[in-house]
């Protein structure tokens, strides 16, 4: 199967979780599934503006990757506890 497809059904599941779990009023599941998609996407990015050339920007993107990965290990964190 294309990585591509791949991708976008990775996204789209996060983006489906995070909605349901937002209507059903669960906030902190819907905050932790919305990091994760965010961590997906700025990675994706990063490895799309590196294969174009953009250094730069695909280094601003990998570092807001790792800035949500944190966040996502830090209310994963929460949750549990």
């Amino acid at each position: 199967m294309n990585s591509k497809w791949i991708q976008g059904i990775a996204m789209a599941a996060l983006s489906v979780a995070a909605l349901v779990f937002l209507i059903m009023g669960n906030l902190e599941i819907t905050v932790l599934f919305m990091t994760l998609l965010f961590v997906l996407t700025n990675s994706f990015r990063y490895r799309q503006m590196k294969a174009q050339g953009m250094d730069r920007e695909a280094k601003w993107m990998r570092g807001m990757a790792i800035i949500f990965a944190v966040l996502f290990v830090i209310v994963l964190i929460t949750v549990i506890v």
